[in-house]
């Protein structure tokens, strides 16, 4: 595939909460995953290691009330979008957050993912 399809296909399984699928078809085994400085696991590397950091993302999380994906952009092996997400977390309430992501494709294969936006801060 090449970087426009994959991020076409990144942001229709995103669009509709596919997430999980997008991960298994669509990341690398040696896929990097960063994080904003404070955020918690703010880089993990490998496949496995990135699944467990969307569960955890995951069990924070009471309910989900939408999102929204922006169409991707696409320069030579790199593509980005704005995600935004409304979601009632276990602990902080409802929050809506929005955030810029970035990928880096090789291989037909997503092989790192950078997102930047605010975290909330840790108590």
């Amino acid at each position: 595939m090449t970087t426009q399809e994959i991020a076409d296909k990144l942001v229709g399984y995103c669009r509709t909460g596919q997430f999980d699928e997008a991960m298994k078809e669509l990341y690398g085994p040696n896929i990097v995953s960063i994080e904003p400085k404070g955020a918690p696991m703010e880089k993990v590397a490998g496949f496995d290691e990135v699944l467990k950091k969307a569960e955890f993302f995951n069990n924070m999380v009471a309910e989900f009330h939408g999102n929204e994906v922006s169409d991707p952009i696409v320069a030579d092996n790199f593509f980005s979008c704005r995600m935004k997400m409304d979601a009632t977390f276990k602990e902080g309430g409802r929050q809506s957050m929005e955030e810029i992501c970035l990928y880096q494709v090789a291989d037909g294969k997503i092989v790192k993912e950078e997102f930047f936006y605010t975290p909330t801060p840790q108590e």
